[in-house]
């Protein structure tokens, strides 16, 4: 009998299953996109039941893509997007959608934590910095917005545990979910008192915390046979996304720091121990009791480019479709005639207002610098490179607690484009590496799960499963041009910090 692993990664905008041999090898691959509900300004939600249909459906076209039979999944393991928050009544029906990191609506309770309800102290306990992203936050604000709403509620949980409730019957959240809701304590691995007197809700009303490697078994019949599994399959609870993504791209000793740009993105290093920022600047999360990662996320990744897919490039688009070609790639094509700097065109990419580095939700994007010599081409590069140099700054932040990093492991869909790490290397100004594997999260769950379930030793085995990479080194003339206007690039967001707090106020109102 063969063995066989899959990964799956319930992510923004899509949730992926691969499946992997033995060696760490991807053999197939299938994913389903849905929405993210925008409605009306600092509003991001989704359809729970989309998604978990979602899960069944990925986890069961992947093995028929692959030609792989149920009988030979060792295990299924699971990577997560953070900060979702579901309120469920007593029979696991949901009363809310799934509210996603990117919503902002709780924005006025972040900065009351932060100012008047003891929120960096609670920040240095739990590891995420006190934001709207936070379920912390967000509950502390239904709870003021919508009482009614929670006192129905019999559980407030995230999207994998909604999942799990429904494959298992169980209400489980993984250490490192637990670890990005604002409310976990690092060092006791329990609920923190203080913050769930903030959230108004007890241990009770939430999921049993457990280890990453924790195994779920006794699928539900009916599940079971709409995927194609055995029943006695287990499900590995998993970890989040990006400390999976971490350890997928084999960035989990000291000095290598991982890169990921997807919907979102992110900037995160690996240490033995929990690690927070006295300036409250990056995140710490678990992987496991002894590698947790710390960095920063931003809103604004991926979802940026696909914005400008949408709504400024119908030309381009159409080009795409006569030419059978991906309307992403025609857009990087016209974007790398364009010199480094897009001539002194800077763009700051903040329109889903911003979590690392600057964590303000009133932060939205702008283009500055433009002139008159400024075509569509150059706001195509320039919206690119406002993405990176974002995460860069991010790194400054990083570097002041780990120093300058050894070596540079970028993921994320991303990745697939020549120019994305080209321009990353340049911007960095250091040697990047993109391992062969594009699918770094359903990896690192993978490798996870078979360490949890004892068929290999240590997290390390990754190392000889990443194959082989693409590596990239900085042009030194782009370089020097970045490295010029990095400053300008610094500097913009904290000059309108007050005006991005008046525009936004603006925008609710007249929503």
């Amino acid at each position: 009998m063969a063995n066989y692993y899959i990964g799956v990664d319930i992510g923004t905008t899509s949730t992926k299953a691969v499946v992997f041999d033995e060696k760490g090898k991807a053999v197939s691959r299938f994913g389903v996109e849905y929405p993210l509900h925008t409605p009306v300004p600092g509003t991001a939600e989704q359809n729970p039941e989309e998604i978990f249909q979602a899960v069944l459906t990925v986890i069961k076209e992947s093995m028929v893509t692959g030609g792989v039979s149920g009988e030979d999944i060792r295990f299924v393991s699971f990577s997560s997007a953070m900060h979702s928050l579901i309120v469920v009544d007593s029979e696991g029906q949901p009363l809310t959608n799934s509210i996603t990191w990117a919503d902002n609506r709780s924005a006025a309770w972040a900065d009351k934590i932060k100012n008047e309800m003891n929120g960096h102290e609670i920040y240095l306990r739990t590891g995420t910095p006190i934001h709207p992203m936070s379920p912390l936050v967000k509950l502390a604000w239904l709870k003021d917005d919508q009482p009614e709403l929670l006192a129905a509620g019999n559980k407030m949980i995230g999207i994998k545990e909604f999942v799990f409730h429904r494959l298992f019957g169980e209400y489980v959240v993984d250490y490192s979910i637990a670890s990005a809701m604002g409310m976990f304590h690092l060092e006791n691995l329990d609920w923190d008192k203080e913050a769930l007197e903030i959230a108004g809700v007890t241990p009770d009303q939430l999921s049993k915390p457990v280890p990453t490697t924790h195994p779920l078994s006794g699928l539900k019949a009916e599940f079971a046979k709409m995927m194609g599994l055995p029943e006695d399959v287990p499900f590995i609870v998993g970890a989040s996304d990006g400390v999976l993504s971490n350890l997928g791209v084999n960035a989990i000793e000291p000095g290598v720091v991982a890169v990921t740009i997807g919907t979102s993105g992110a900037i995160r290093a690996v240490t033995d121990r929990p690690v927070t920022d006295p300036k409250g600047r990056i995140f710490c999360y678990a992987l496991t009791e002894n590698h947790w990662v710390i960095g920063g996320p931003v809103n604004n990744g991926g979802m940026i480019f696909r914005w400008l897919r949408d709504e400024l490039a119908w030309a381009e688009v159409e080009v795409a479709k006569r030419l059978g070609k991906d309307p992403y790639e025609v857009l990087t094509d016209i974007a790398e005639k364009i010199p480094a700097g897009s001539n002194g065109l800077l763009f700051h990419p903040y329109m889903a207002g911003e979590r690392a580095p600057l964590w303000n939700a009133n932060a939205r994007g702008s283009f500055f610098g433009l002139g008159m010599h400024h075509k569509k081409e150059h706001m195509v590069r320039a919206v690119l490179e406002g993405i990176v140099m974002n995460l860069y700054s991010v790194l400054l932040a990083l570097e002041e607690l780990i120093g300058t990093p050894t070596k540079i492991q970028a993921t994320g869909g991303f990745a697939r484009s020549t120019l994305w790490r080209q321009m990353l290397a340049d911007i960095f100004d250091g040697e990047v590496s993109v391992p062969e594997s594009f699918e770094s999260s359903c990896l690192g769950a993978v490798v996870l799960g078979m360490y949890g379930q004892g068929e290999v030793d240590s997290l390390n085995v990754v190392s000889e499963m990443v194959g082989s990479v693409h590596s990239h080194q900085p042009n030194s003339e782009a370089s020097e041009i970045y490295r010029e206007l990095m400053p300008i690039f610094i500097r913009i967001p904290r000059l309108l910090e007050s005006e991005y707090e008046a525009i936004s106020e603006f925008q609710r109102k007249h929503s």
